[in-house]
């Protein structure tokens, strides 16, 4: 990941930080599926990748990739997968230089708050996020295979330091009609959840192999 700005700015860092937390919210409750791994550092501070499985009312779950800071959470041996955490923070991408596809985008949540939940007590899946920003592509109208509507939007949310957080969207039904007509550049707000799915992508060396895609599936959307 590359490391934030620290120019000068007409805003101050608190500012900033205001308008990225209101402009992207996320706030999840799941169970720690996997270990921390080492992700990057940045000025001193390390940053760590673990996976948080959140139940669906179906009986399936998003596997969702939360990012944290060492200063957020510096105890690593109390982050064992099966232990209850709820997170509060944003949704962010970045490009994956050393991905074999050139400049992959990757999203993960990067953590502001957590806490965990007490042991022994029924697990109450949370998975909302709010976003507000521009849509960056004209939006893909499609239907599924089993004959439902959908519409694939790339949103761009603006983030402190002049930067910005491209995040694919997922538009249902009348939302997926209505979004198919909307301009590059059309300011949205939408409340969803993050959810996770598998797919299958050809390798430059002709091999299949099963990949990840993260992306907020569209409750509610509205034009300001």
């Amino acid at each position: 990941m590359i490391p934030e700005d620290t120019n000068n700015s007409h805003q101050s860092n608190e500012e900033q930080e205001k308008q990225t937390r209101e402009t992207n919210q996320v706030s999840l409750a799941g169970i720690i599926e996997s270990s921390s791994v080492f992700s990057h550092e940045v000025y001193s501070e390390k940053f760590y990748i673990l996976m948080l499985s959140i139940p669906r009312l179906s009986e399936q779950s998003d596997r969702i990739p939360v990012m944290y800071s060492e200063r957020l959470l510096p105890d690593p041996g109390c982050l064992q997968p099966g232990k209850v955490i709820s997170i509060t923070g944003q949704f962010r991408s970045y490009n994956n230089i050393s991905s074999i596809d050139s400049h992959k985008l990757m999203l993960t949540v990067f953590a502001r708050d957590a806490h965990f939940l007490p042991e022994g007590e029924p697990l109450q899946g949370i998975n909302s996020v709010f976003l507000d920003g521009y849509i960056c592509k004209p939006p893909v109208y499609r239907m599924t295979p089993f004959g439902r509507e959908i519409a694939d939007i790339l949103l761009a949310v603006n983030r402190s330091y002049n930067k910005s957080d491209y995040i694919p969207c997922i538009a249902w039904g009348r939302n997926a009609r209505y979004c198919e007509k909307l301009k590059t550049g059309t300011n949205m707000r939408v409340w969803g959840r993050i959810q996770s799915r598998q797919y299958q992508k050809k390798t430059p060396d002709n091999e299949t192999v099963v990949r990840t895609a993260y992306e907020v599936s569209i409750a509610r959307l509205e034009l300001p």
